[in-house]
Formats: structure tokens, sequence, C-alpha cells
């Protein structure tokens, strides 16, 4: 997985894991290496990001191109870790990604439940998996329900007719999950496994009671916003909308007819998603200082190159009406409407922009405060921010490494019976076929 964990200074707990961990977005690639002490704790070692190339809304458009700047990233994160690592964990928002969620249960006989039943059960949900063509990213238990419970977390040592369980699938396109695989592969490093970023995320900026009672989690990247919806201490529906703050940029540059860098600068500087009277009798510069001659003069500006921020703030606000609506419909996709809809998580790059938690609690009609990366040691203040969550989250995840139903061994027969999805004839050849 990486080289020996090293000890951080005498008197530091003793590190007996590592991880790397590699997040793929349109805007930024960063890695980071962490490791596990003995405690349990998670340590940052090293972290480090750089301009994305050869990616374009979560697809690699550029294997040349993705590739070094993935090398470029994991380079500076095992530079400032002192340390290199041989695999990494990925991080994927695009390709495609689905969610659903298959029940599956089987015969128990009013006897108790032993670890051999779980199994069994487990095994049995692999043939309930249809990917239709697809690649499956994981394919985890979530939780039990036997006879007339829910919501069981160890059904072991139990009594029960029937066992169940709720098995998540998340699904993602075969060609660019290819794609991104090699795209790492190629910059000399193993892939561990490519984490679908409303998983890794969930686990950086969402506690263990917000996932049980229900929350939705809006990740808003630079050109792709994962609307995640979490209940039952799972993900339960997801969808992915092909637009995020990059376009925000690019509605900015073509308003004032200006460069793109210089749009991302004014909307990350004087950007709000909250209007305010004053901001009519304010002017903001288009360069910042020292770059006064780069670029074009901004339509609309003044001699000193200055628009009004309330026009800035127009374009900001009617590209978000687009985006928040887009936010609505898919979560009243999902159900999350009327007493279902509780508190709304904004998280991922574009959640840094001023007033928007304000904003969406608006437009939106719930409760809405930004996720931002959780404390763990050693993580510099850079990158704890929303638009870094999902990169805490790989090595969080990797540390928790959930059960996924294909890497359950088999030693029993197969004498069960499958609910829901699946033909009993179809376990084995599902698991050939498909695994």
């Amino acid at each position: 997985m990486a080289s020996q964990p090293r000890n951080n200074t005498a008197g530091s707990p003793r590190l007996e894991r590592l991880f790397g961990a590699v997040n793929i977005g349109s805007f930024r690639i960063s890695a980071m290496i962490a490791g596990l002490t003995e405690n349990g704790e998670m340590v940052v070692l090293g972290s480090g990001h750089r301009a994305s190339k050869g990616i374009r809304r979560g697809y690699v458009t550029d294997m040349a191109a993705a590739t070094y700047a993935v090398r470029d990233a994991i380079e500076r994160a095992e530079k400032l870790a002192g340390t290199s690592v041989s695999s990494v964990w990925i991080g994927c928002s695009g390709a495609g990604l689905a969610s659903h969620v298959v029940p599956v249960e089987i015969e128990i006989g009013g006897r108790r439940i032993e670890e051999e039943d779980v199994e069994q059960l487990l095994i049995a949900a692999r043939g309930s998996v249809e990917p239709d063509g697809r690649t499956v990213l994981h394919a985890q238990p979530a939780c039990y329900f036997l006879d007339g419970a829910e919501g069981i977390a160890n059904p072991r040592g139990l009594h029960a007719e029937r066992l169940g369980v709720d098995i998540h699938v998340m699904l993602a396109d075969g060609a660019p999950m290819r794609n991104l695989t090699e795209a790492v592969q190629n910059a000399h490093l193993d892939v561990e496994a490519v984490v679908a970023s409303p998983l890794a995320t969930g686990h950086a900026v969402l506690s263990v009671e917000e996932r049980d009672l229900g929350v939705a989690m809006v990740e808003l990247g630079a050109q792709v916003t994962n609307v995640a919806i979490y209940s039952g201490g799972m993900l339960v529906g997801l969808v992915a909308i092909p637009r995020g703050s990059a376009d925000i940029t690019d509605a900015i540059a073509s308003a004032f007819g200006i460069r793109r860098f210089q749009a991302e600068r004014l909307k990350c500087r004087y950007g709000s998603a909250i209007a305010s009277p004053a901001d009519h009798g304010e002017k903001v510069p288009v360069n910042g200082p020292g770059d006064e001659s780069a670029g074009p003069m901004a339509r609309g500006a003044d001699d000193k190159n200055r628009i009004p921020r309330a026009d800035l703030i127009g374009v900001i606000t009617g590209e978000l009406d687009r985006l928040v609506g887009d936010i609505g419909r898919a979560l009243e996709s999902h159900g999350f409407t009327g007493r279902h809809a509780r508190q709304i998580v904004l998280t991922g790059g574009g959640a840094e922009l001023a007033g928007l938690a304000d904003y969406a609690q608006s437009a939106l009609g719930r409760p809405v405060r930004v996720g931002r990366s959780p404390q763990l040691r050693g993580l510099p203040e850079a990158h704890a921010v929303p638009g870094f969550a999902t990169l805490a989250g790989l090595v969080l995840y990797a540390a928790e490494d959930p059960v996924d139903i294909r890497s359950v061994g088999s030693r029993f027969q197969t004498r069960f019976k499958v609910g829901g999805m699946a033909k009993l004839n179809r376990i084995w050849t599902a698991m050939r076929e498909y695994f």
C-alpha cells in the first residue's frame, strides 16, 4: 500500500497504517498522505494540490495531461510527508455516478442468527446487483432487518424467521472509470479503489446522527454538482448535475468580456450570493495588484477597469438561480420534501462563495449549513475548507474500509432464497460476468 509508516517525533504515537489519496476534480487535483496511529487517530503527514488538467466534468479528456497532474499532486504531498506511497484511493465525482439500494432476504426459520447466516446473506446479495453493463464501484451492506425490525447494525445472536439486508450499490460508466484508473496507474501508482466522492465526502462532513436521521448533501464542484440523500445511515439517492461553480466563473467572464482567471478572482474576492443596497455604490477592480495590465478592459468598467459590484453579484445570482433550481428538482425527485426533508449540507469548492448558505436556505426552504473538512491533526489550514472535504474523507473512508459483498468469501451451499431483484441461478453467473 505504501512505504513503511514512519514515526513522527519522539513521544508521538506510532503510525500503524499509511494511506494515500488522490481526489480528481475538474478544477483541482489534490493528494494526501495520512497515517493511522496505534490509538486510532488519523494524522495528516502531507497534502498538496495543483490545477486540474485533462479532466472535464469528471471525465478524463487528455490522458497525458491528467497523468501529469496526478503525479505532480502526489509528489507535492510526498515531499511534505517525507515519505512516499505506492498505491492510492481515488475520489471520483463524474463518470455517470448512480446509486440505488437493493433489499435482500433469506430464511432463518426462527433460530439464532450466526456468523454463517450473515455471510450467506451477503453472498446471496451478490446476485441481486444488476449493473446493466456498468461498473460497480461499491456494493456494501448498509443496515440489516429481521421480521418486523429495521435499522439493525449487528443481527448476530438474535432470533428471526427471516434475515434481510439493504445493499447500497454505486454504479459508474465503465469506460470513464477505466480512463480514470489508467491516468493514476500511468503515474506509477497502484489503485486501491475508486471511491464515489459522495461517499468519501459524507465521511468527512456528515455526523453519524445526520446520516441516520436524514440529510441532503450537496457537493458544489467546479463542473459537477452531486446531490446525495442520506437516510437510515446510508446513501439512498444520488443525482449528478453537470453544472458547477466554474459555470459561474464562465458567466462572469462572458458578461464582462474578461479572462477566466480574472473572473475567478472577482468571484472569490468580491462575489456573494446575497445582494445588498451598498453594492450599487461600490466599484471592484477586475485586476489584482501588480497585474493591472493583464487581460482586456471589462465591459461596462470605468477608466480604472473597475465594475459595479452590483453587476457582478447580479451575474452570480442569475447562475445560482439556475443551479439551485436544478438542485431543488433533484431533491424532489428523491422525495426530499415535506416532513422528510430536514437539513441540507453544502460542501465542495463552490460552497466557499460568501452568503451561499443563506441564499440556499431561502431558495430551498430548508436549514442549510456549510460542511468543511474535519479537524484532522496535521491538516493545513488552507485545506480545512469545503473544497478539500472529499480528500480528507478519502483517507477516513480508507481507514474504515467498509465491507463490500464482492469480497465476502463463500464456504456454503447456495440453498437460500433471494428476495426481490434476483434469482438463485443468477448468483454465480452474475459474479463471473460482472465482478
